[in-house]
Order: C-alpha cells, then structure tokens, then sequence
C-alpha cells in the first residue's frame, strides 16, 4: 500500500494512493500516526480509506508534501563503492578506511528542512558544489512487545513499515571544510533532504528479499533528462533490518524515525570527481532538475535554484598567547 500526503486548498491530507487517485484517511490522521499503530493496523485503516468512495481524489488535481515528519532521521553510509569514490573526493585517500567494514556507520540530520517532490531546491549560501544523493529510507512502525530497544534481527526486520525515496542533498564544499575539523557534515547537509512521493508499506517487498535479506531493486538518477547513475539496493554492505537493529543498540527508534541507506553507487556527483579528479561532471547548476527513481517506489524531482544572498561568516578570534 502507498501512503502519500498532500496539500489541497490550503488543507492538508493524508491517504492511500492508488493508481492516480488518493483516498483520503479521517481528518487529521497523518502518517506518523499510522506509524504508530502499526503496519497491521495501518493497513486496515488504509482498506477502510480506499472503500469509501467519497474520500478519493485526482493525484494531479494535489500538490505531494513530504509523506511525514520523522522523529529523527539517521542517514548510514551502506554502499562500498560511494564510499570509496567520495573519500577520494573529500581527503584524497584511495582506500575505504577499515573502521567502515566493522559496523554500519550513521550521521544524524535535520528532520525540519524535509522537502517534497517537485518542490524547488535553494542552493545554501557560500556553496559552489551542490550535489545529489540516491538513496533509500526505511521508516520505522510499532510492533507489540517492543519499545524500539536493542533489537533482534528479526524484531528489527519487523520493525520496518515501509520505505520511500530519499535525496541527501550535499553541498560539498562546505562539506569538505566542515570534515577537516573532525566534525560533520553539518550545514555541508543541514538545507535539504527531499523524501518521497510517499510511502511504501513494507508488506509490499515481502518475497523479494534475497536469501541474506537484501532487496535488488533498481535505482537510478539524472540531471536534465541524462541518466548519471543507476544501481541496486542489494549492493549495500548490510541489509536494513542490520541497520534498523544496529540504530537501537543502546540506544532506541520510534514510530516514524528514518532511516537512509546512504548513497548507492554511482549515486552522486562527488563519487565521480573522486574518481575521475576532479569536478567533472560540475556541481549542479541553477535551473538543473534532478530525478530519482526507484523499483518498487516510485519518483522524485526536484530543481535547483540560486539560495538567497546571505552575509558571509565571520572567521573564529584567534586565541592570545597568554589566555587569562
């Protein structure tokens, strides 16, 4: 089943869509809270949407908003051989560092800058080299008996309530700067993360998974109608039920928490320039429209635009010799 959220006249709805209808849930139930009923729950609650017919609607006729507000967003870096090429990018290093191959490695981002599909993308001030991300995202659902804890694979694999398509927009320059110093990224990541078109109840995948848990669907990306990358989701290093369970080791995940696959291989730009030396292919240009697309899923679109102008940072005061 496919969850989405939208906006029409000013109101905004949550529901189920099919084929290019939506039917609408009750009034004011988002897709957190089917989150955090539960899957089972959640797609009763779906059934009921789709068999009343007064609640449907015309997909072309809504603007899509980000399908939900995630709790937290956790973005792993899962694909060797983005790793690879953006570590020859960012430091010059030829090799993955061996730390990466002993556990699943997360950053947290901003869940407040989420951005729809087909919403424009403002270039963060300062930046030179915008870039892209294809990447996957597991949401988490409710499962009775379990507060989200130190999981088992298979509590974490049922964890799962769906998944959606994620951009992690970069800007790579101030990337680049920020990791220097031990630290990030931060604002290198902080101004945009599109997810979408909505979401897909994880129900759907079932049978698909291989016999270590890794679902071979197809992802691509372009720039302006050119295919730049493309890749499956079963090259990641670990499946997502490993990375949903390593997220909660001493630690928790909640209903609607998000969770990336990091960028697949041949999923962004900066792969490219490490490879290749530089910036070429160049960073994304205002007015250039980024597609992603992904079997199973769906697509997201987005254009780059110029970021408003704002004053530049002031460098940190040098510490006196003589600190008193």
């Amino acid at each position: 089943m496919k969850f989405a959220t939208w906006r029409r006249n000013e109101i905004t709805s949550s529901g189920v869509v099919v084929g290019d209808r939506l039917h609408a849930l009750p009034h004011g139930m988002s897709i957190l809270d089917l989150t955090r009923l539960g899957l089972a729950s959640a797609l009763a609650a779906g059934e009921r949407a789709v068999e009343s017919a007064s609640s449907s609607l015309v997909l072309a006729d809504v603007t899509l908003l980000p399908p939900l507000q995630p709790p937290a967003i956790r973005d792993f870096v899962a694909f060797e051989e983005h790793v690879e090429g953006v570590v020859r990018s960012v430091t010059g290093d030829v090799a993955v560092a061996p730390e990466w191959y002993e556990a699943p490695t997360f950053y947290f981002t901003n869940p407040h800058t989420l951005k729809a599909t087909g919403e424009d993308i403002a270039r963060p001030g300062g930046s030179m080299a915008m870039d892209f991300e294809l990447e996957v995202a597991a949401i988490i659902g409710a499962l009775p008996g379990s507060d989200g804890s130190d999981l088992s694979g298979e509590q974490a694999h049922n964890h799962i309530f769906g998944y959606t398509i994620l951009n992690d927009w970069s800007a790579r320059d101030l990337q680049r700067r920020e990791m220097k110093v031990g630290l990030g990224p931060c604002k290198g990541k902080d101004f945009a993360n599109t997810i979408g078109p909505w979401v897909v109840t994880a129900d759907e995948f079932e049978g698909r998974h291989d016999d270590q848990g890794f679902l071979p669907l197809a992802l691509s990306v372009s720039v302006n109608g050119r295919e730049f990358g493309r890749d499956l989701l079963s090259h990641m290093g670990w499946p997502f039920a490993e990375l949903v369970q390593y997220a909660s080791r001493n630690s928790r995940v909640v209903p609607g928490d998000l969770l990336g696959s990091g960028t697949s291989g041949h999923g962004c730009l900066a792969e490219l320039w490490g490879r290749n030396g530089s910036q070429t292919p160049p960073p994304l240009a205002d007015g250039d429209v980024v597609r992603m697309e992904v079997e199973g899923i769906g697509a997201i679109e987005n254009r780059v635009i110029a970021g408003s102008g704002l004053p530049a940072v002031r460098p940190a005061r040098i510490r006196p010799k003589s600190w008193s």
